[in-house]
């Protein structure tokens, strides 16, 4: 089995493709290792991949006022990309840095862009994958205007339960938009 089956699976379930297009995907992809704590891409640079997190777990990042600031989590078979930089070709200010020790496959978004013109179904596939990393967006973007943290917390545990194990509580806070002592108090009240 190739080692990029189950990720292939997983584009599979999104969109059925063609062994044509099965071939004409797997044919861009290379897996990218990175150590823990380790940055894939760098604040300041440009992005033109598209990654995929095959093993392990991610974060998009930026800087406010010299403080890092999570903006987005990444598990396996999640989408990884800061498309503010991908799709306007501008330097980014964000950074995507691995949790743990990380497999991520990436795509490199010219060659992959240059296969929808061939295949209505990979152009389909990706499609579908933005549209739902939008939809993710907004549906976060809402729960922090309209939301107690109290409600952001339940709603993370519920959706990703494994979160706690893997995941330092300053980061979470931050994705909460909260401090670490709000994040305390809340588990705290949970228990």
């Amino acid at each position: 089995m190739n080692d990029l089956d189950s990720f292939l699976n997983f584009l599979c379930k999104i969109q059925p493709l063609s062994p044509e297009g099965q071939d004409a995907i797997l044919s861009l992809c290379s897996q990218v290792p990175i150590a823990k704590n380790q940055n894939l891409q760098d604040i300041g640079q440009k992005c033109h991949t598209i990654y995929f997190v095959k093993e392990g777990l991610a974060r998009i990042f930026y800087l406010k006022d010299g403080i890092e600031v999570t903006e987005y989590f990444a598990f396996e078979n999640d989408l990884i990309i800061r498309a503010e930089s991908l799709f306007r070709d501008k330097p980014s200010t964000k950074a995507i840095q691995a949790l743990e020790n990380t497999v991520f496959i990436g795509i490199p978004a010219e060659a992959l862009f240059s296969l929808f013109d061939q295949f209505a179904e990979i152009e389909r596939l990706f499609r579908k994958i933005i549209e739902q990393a939008y939809v993710n967006t907004v549906i976060r973007m809402e729960a922090i205007q309209f939301h107690p943290a109290e409600e952001r917390y339940a709603q993370l545990l519920a959706e990703k339960p494994n979160l706690i194990q893997r995941i330092s509580l300053k980061h979470i806070a931050s994705y909460l938009g909260i401090t670490q002592v709000s994040l305390s108090r809340i588990r705290a009240a949970v228990r």
